[in-house]
């Protein structure tokens, strides 16, 4: 176990016996901290349910094409907790972190904090001392009282597609869950709006009203499609024609448009545009894995992953896979008892040959196997379950070589996936 590892035990352990969304602990935090968050570059705040990430890795590939050094903050991290924090480009190393985190103990002094509020105020920390010219800040959960939601001023904020997940800390209906995805608008503070239902839509531009923030909204302002090879975006400055996103799926272009009228509102140019489309890089996002120890289990099959976990990450999926070469698909799933498992699988049975279920090592909110199979099976999907990961994969190999296997489910699914295959 690393340094940075112990500490991060040692701080779990005070975390709030119930997960009270507010924002008090944070400013307390702050406060004693010297309040970095104050001190860091400008901030381009994303909130959203689905897209975030794979929006945030577009800008930034953009930015950092032009010379940029940008600052990004994302979560969950996937292999290891590093990747939570990169520092004008770089991910932060193991002795500056540990640093950060020693610091944040000894300020805290012992005070009931939440995993991720440790980790948002070491990024700030982090984010204060080392010179850049941006900040990409990404929305853990929400918005409004997400720890994030410290910056007064952002420079930008980005609003992705919204949809149902987290009801249990966000609201039941899409209205509400928009209202606290809003949360991020900032008086004055531009911000661009992704695809929307019509019924979030309407939340996000009352709340933009109020507070005299300038909306370029998706469908109204800006404009992105794939027209052959190539992707079309057009805006009140002009037409863009452009490489196709690098990150596969249809669901793409969307993410893709909010990430280059950002990078226009940011005052960048068409080889920045261009560059989001072709150099952007997020793992376990419909990635093709090519090397390491279950590809070699896989053999002559294809091996995938992805993290969506939420009905919209499944529609996604099956966009993705409808749209690939024509080949028999057997899914690999594990997903957490939170989540709407029979709402993530529905728009995947069309596409699934089979589905092996699996239960997510280590993760004390997975949902059993058996229970994964149950509702695979109860929306028409030959389901079966596997005792693991590297079961499921040689199992498949051999049933049926040359097959396309897609492990998804969740990103901590996604993570292990990443460990074990090295």
């Amino acid at each position: 176990m690393s340094n940075s590892d112990s500490i991060l035990a040692r701080l779990m352990s005070l975390h709030p016996k119930v997960i009270d969304l507010s924002l008090d602990r944070m400013h307390r935090l702050l406060d004693a901290l010297g309040n970095p968050q104050r001190a860091i570059p400008p901030v381009i705040h994303i909130a959203g349910t689905n897209g975030k990430g794979s929006t945030q890795a577009m800008i930034r590939a953009g930015l950092e094409a032009g010379g940029a050094r940008v600052h990004a903050y994302t979560s969950p991290h996937l292999a290891r907790f590093h990747e939570r924090i990169r520092l004008a480009g770089d991910l932060i190393d193991e002795g500056a972190l540990a640093a950060t985190l020693e610091e944040i103990e000894t300020v805290n002094g012992g005070a009931p904090i939440t995993f991720f509020e440790i980790t948002t105020a070491a990024a700030f920390l982090a984010f204060s001392r080392t010179p850049a010219d941006f900040t990409l800040l990404e929305v853990g959960l929400g918005g409004r009282l997400d720890a994030t939601n410290v910056i007064d001023a952002p420079r930008l904020c980005v609003i992705t597609p919204v949809s149902i997940d987290h009801t249990q800390y966000l609201g039941e209906t899409l209205p509400e869950i928009a209202a606290e995805k809003a949360g991020i608008l900032k008086r004055g503070v531009p911000a661009v709006i992704g695809p929307q239902p019509d019924a979030a839509l309407e939340v996000i531009e009352a709340r933009a009203s109020r507070l005299g923030a300038k909306l370029s909204v998706h469908g109204q302002h800006f404009h992105a499609a794939r027209e052959g090879h190539r992707l079309v975006y057009q805006d009140e400055s002009g037409l863009l024609d452009l490489p196709l996103p690098v990150l596969p799926g249809p669901h793409q272009i969307q993410n893709a448009g909010a990430a280059i009228a950002a990078l226009r509102a940011l005052g960048r140019d068409e080889d920045a545009a261009s560059a989001a489309m072709t150099n952007a890089v997020w793992p376990a996002r419909m990635q093709r894995l090519r090397h390491g120890k279950l590809v070699d289990l896989a053999g002559l099959c294809e091996l995938w992953l992805d993290g969506g976990h939420n009905p919209a990450g499944g529609e996604a999926v099956a966009a993705t896979l409808a749209a690939m070469p024509a080949r028999p698909t057997h899914l690999i799933c594990g997903m957490l008892n939170t989540k709407d498992v029979a709402g993530y699988m529905h728009p995947l049975a069309p596409h699934a040959k089979t589905l092996t279920a699996v239960s997510i090592p280590g993760e004390p909110n997975t949902l059993p196997a058996e229970q994964t199979r149950d509702v695979a099976a109860s929306v028409g999907i030959d389901a079966r379950t596997a005792p693991g990961l590297e079961a499921a994969v040689r199992e498949i190999a051999a049933r049926d070589p040359g097959a396309r296997i897609l492990i998804c489910g969740s990103l901590y699914l996604a993570g292990q996936v990443l460990r074990e295959n090295g």
